[in-house]
């Protein structure tokens, strides 16, 4: 008999260890971790071991993203209450990033809208976009999280700073935008029109540690933000 009828005979005759019980001691296999040869009960017993070790290590990956997860909802939560509690329109960009900033540990946010209503047109959310900016926010069917490769986007993260810096100035410091080594950008849309409307603005997250956005992160919580976000900043449109 070859190797394959054996293991056919064994498998369509599960009761032959049981009526053959002194061959489990007899069996000798050879020890993967070692030189040493063990019993067929033995190597069952280590071949059992190491899928318990198997088992535990995923259980405990899975209460660890269950933490994690909790952790940002409960967050999600606290940053969702400052933006639905924000009363003044002008005041409702800064609070939608300066939260992220605070709540989430993100260590750079801004973000910009374009086609606002005339009443909005002098603020500094409002400054100019470049198109390929524009076309660019409108291309994202999701958040994108990677390294920054130069987006001019990213720029807006010096603004922000300089203008938290000096209490509300408007230069753009370049020298912030270089130390932005990762980088999350999530489109703004008016989520009464359905995810095909063109995008209206631009949520930009950028960090210096190159791994806080990566591109196998999952961006769940992202979208929802972006969601949010949208429709609180949507009162800033035209009617």
């Amino acid at each position: 008999m070859n190797p394959r009828e054996v293991a056919d005979y064994l498998l369509d005759n599960p009761d032959f260890f049981v009526e053959h019980a002194e061959l489990l001691g007899t069996i000798r296999l050879s020890n993967p971790h070692g030189k040493s040869a063990v019993s067929l009960q033995e190597r069952q017993m280590e071949m059992l071991r190491d899928k318990n070790k198997q088992l535990e290590r995923r259980l405990a990956e899975l209460l660890r993203y269950g933490h994690e997860n909790d952790s940002i909802a409960t967050k999600f939560n606290r940053w969702t209450v400052r933006v639905t509690g924000q009363r003044d329109p002008y005041a409702l960009p800064s609070t939608i990033s300066k939260g992220l900033c605070e709540v989430f540990d993100v260590p750079h946010a801004a973000l910009r809208i374009w086609d606002v209503d005339e009443a909005y047109r002098q603020a500094d959310f409002a400054r100019h976009v470049g198109e390929e900016v524009r076309i660019f926010a409108g291309s994202l069917d999701a958040p994108y999280c990677g390294a920054n490769s130069g987006f001019a986007a990213a720029q807006w993260l010096g603004v922000a700073n300089s203008a938290s810096a000096s209490g509300g100035g408007s230069l753009e410091d370049a020298s912030a935008e270089r130390g932005i080594q990762s980088i999350a950008l999530v489109a703004l849309r008016d989520p009464q029109a359905g995810p095909d409307a063109p995008a209206f603005g631009l949520l930009v997250m950028g960090s210096p540690d190159a791994r806080r956005f990566h591109d196998g992160m999952a961006t769940d919580f992202l979208a929802q933000i972006g969601v949010l976000a949208s429709a609180a900043l949507s009162r800033l449109l035209p009617n």
